[in-house]
């Protein structure tokens, strides 16, 4: 059983998911993949002991504290390959980026394999099922673009402003705004 709540943030609204008292997604109103590892079996329930911890980490990062991910226990669901990925955003730290190909190096030598596909690293990063904890948002192109956020790149650009980061170096496409 999957239970879920909402939380309004600057980005906009965001749903929370949890399974077994551990948060298993946070997906940002409309996007891609909203829901994807979760069941059909989600209950309304807001005051789960997770989603307030949750809510607070949330309140925290938005008022452009640096909130431990520690504080939460994270259950994000996919497979080890993803699973991998995933525990290398965790270890980008807040205010920091880092590329798909930086990444692709890490997951090479950990799997002890020459090489690994950048794309396959976006894949993952891209289906990385709780945002903004999971820092996806911190991963852009080894050429400097600001590219493959399932938020939608606007989000991207306000969640990396929000941490500090400047963006003038960067190639953000012209659709994305800072507002």
């Amino acid at each position: 059983m999957f239970y879920t709540t909402q939380f309004p943030s600057p980005v906009g609204l965001i749903t929370l998911a949890s399974h077994r008292e551990k948060l298993v997604g946070l997906w940002i109103e409309n996007q891609k993949y909203f829901g994807d590892t979760v069941s059909n079996k989600l209950i309304e329930k807001a005051n789960l002991p997770i989603f307030n911890q949750t809510k607070k980490w949330l309140d925290e990062y938005f008022d452009g504290h640096h909130p431990n991910i520690k504080q939460l226990e994270l259950a994000p669901i996919g497979s080890s390959f993803r699973q991998m990925v995933w525990q290398i955003l965790i270890q980008i730290p807040y205010g920091q980026l880092t590329t798909y190909k930086d990444i692709a190096k890490q997951v090479a030598q950990i799997l002890n394999k020459p090489h690994m596909s950048a794309q396959a690293i976006g894949g993952a990063v891209g289906h990385n099922p709780i945002s903004i904890i999971i820092p996806c948002h911190r991963v852009i192109g080894s050429n400097g673009s600001l590219t493959g956020y399932a938020g939608g790149i606007d989000k991207k650009v306000q969640l990396l402003t929000l941490e500090g980061i400047n963006l003038t170096e960067l190639a953000i496409p012209k659709t994305a705004t800072t507002s």
